[in-house]
């Protein structure tokens, strides 16, 4: 058994923990961050071993996301604007496909007017909402207590029109039937990102990317700590006083602490066993969090092909298994790379069937979409983050009814020794890497202060 010594010790080597920890290094604690996986990156994750570059993680950087922008800048990480020239397609209940521009999808000119109306709305009830402090609210508790679906129902009577406003939190963000989750959960998604407006632009929210894969964030801070992170080394118990913990990680290491940082989804706090065992209240608020469920498509052709159509390669549907796609080819790189999602229910539906069953609906979704050429990649992946062992779910952890109101305000509060940080707990910034780096130094200060002697 290796017994090692250190003033923090980090679970989790994603954007928060490794910010976290290049932080507390930085102001003089000794750190060791503990990894699961065989890699750094957490739900970043840059791979290239299907013959191209694809971000089967996060991968996405927009105007409001100042942490991660200034991180990158830091890092000396290039960006690169995301191809949007063209017509956008949206395919409607009917099942035909129809050319657009702008944010609005081409529906009858009463339900476009009626999607106008609720965005408005919706951005007046989003501008009244601390992302830090939600359950602040004061409509908090009837928020909190209305289903995300529910709540739309009593807005508008237009079905079309709820179902698009719906997708943006549901869908796109949340990955969860939006009966699953409450109207303050999802004013929380928008506010985090600054208005509901900013989730329905996708040029705005799907900004740019980083030359070369975002997960060079993630690598380059773990080169710069060095020795200090230590993969494959999942944790299962934390002994903990008020003074210290001890640590427990697979391939027989023990490190001893003064505070330890948990940097990894809630949905796997409870995977460790906690000796003495955590405040019931603690227990409870991790049973009421969990994560959504997504699977993203990794198309790749030899040319992008949408492209010569007057295609920007943005497509959208509530009404097909897979509920948006984008153009996603890599700086530099000729080829035509499509990436699509499948959420919540269409992910339930897809997963169901056989790979080469599932392979084909999906194709057939592009193929609606961008025509039948999109019926023959040369390169085919999907990702589904909910198979990943220390993940298990995508893209955030969010609370069921009631679970935010009644518990956020402890999200992030230490017990004892153990502090919690991670996207899923950010206000600004929520479930994006911007959070997690946001956590990161949030939490590092905590830390320090909690280091720091009492002064006499």
């Amino acid at each position: 058994m290796t017994r090692i010594e250190r003033d923090v010790v980090v679970i989790g080597a994603g954007a928060c923990g490794l910010t976290a920890a290049t932080r507390l290094k930085a102001s003089g604690a000794s750190v060791a961050v503990l990894e699961a996986r065989d890699r750094v990156g957490g739900r970043l994750w840059t791979d290239e071993s299907s013959g191209a570059l694809l971000e089967l993680g996060g991968q996405w950087v927009s105007p409001d996301q100042t942490a991660l922008r200034r991180a990158l800048d830091e890092l000396g990480l290039a960006t690169f604007s995301r191809y949007r020239e063209g017509d956008s397609i949206y395919v409607g209940p009917d099942g035909t496909a129809a050319r657009f521009t702008g944010d609005i999808f081409p529906a009858s000119r009463e339900t476009q007017a009626e999607i106008e109306r609720m965005i408005t709305e919706l951005d007046g009830l989003t501008a009244e909402l601390d992302p830090d402090r939600p359950w602040a609210h004061p409509r908090a508790h009837e928020l909190d207590g209305i289903t995300w679906r529910a709540f739309l129902e009593q807005l508008s009577d237009d079905d079309e029109a709820r179902a698009n406003v719906a997708m943006f939190t549901a869908e796109a963000m949340l990955t969860k039937p939006s009966s699953a989750f409450s109207a303050l959960q999802s004013l929380l998604m928008a506010a985090s990102a600054g208005s509901f407006s900013h989730l329905v632009d996708a040029d705005f929210i799907l900004d740019k990317r980083v030359v070369g894969g975002l997960q060079q964030l993630p690598l380059r801070l773990a080169e710069a700590l060095g020795d200090d992170v230590l993969l494959s080394r999942p944790v299962r118990r934390i002994a903990w006083s008020d003074e210290a913990v001890t640590v427990d990680a697979d391939g027989e290491l023990t490190v001893v602490a003064r505070r330890v940082v948990l940097a990894v989804p809630p949905n796997l706090y409870d995977r460790i066993d906690y000796v003495p065992a955590l405040p019931l209240r603690r227990h409870v608020l991790h049973q009421h969090l969990s994560l959504g469920l997504v699977i993203k498509i990794h198309a790749v052709y030899d040319e992008p092909f949408w492209r010569a159509d007057g295609l920007s390669g943005t497509a959208f549907s509530p009404y097909l298994p897979v509920h948006e796609a984008y153009d996603n080819s890599n700086h530099g790189d000729p080829r035509g790379i499509l990436v699509g999602f499948a959420s919540d229910t269409r992910a339930d539906l897809l997963l169901a069937m056989g790979p080469e069953e599932r392979k084909a609906a999906i194709l057939d979704a592009l193929a609606l979409y961008y025509g039948e050429r999109a019926q023959h990649p040369a390169i085919y992946v999907e990702s589904d983050w909910g198979s990943e062992e220390w993940t298990r779910g995508a893209y955030a952890a969010s609370f069921d009814m009631g679970g935010l109101e009644r518990f956020g305000a402890d999200l992030r509060t230490p017990v004892g020794p153990i502090h919690w940080a991670s996207s899923d707990l950010a206000g600004a910034g929520y479930q994006h890497v911007d959070g997690a780096i946001r956590m990161g130094h949030w939490v590092a200060e905590q830390v320090q202060a909690a280091l720091s002697p009492t002064p006499a």
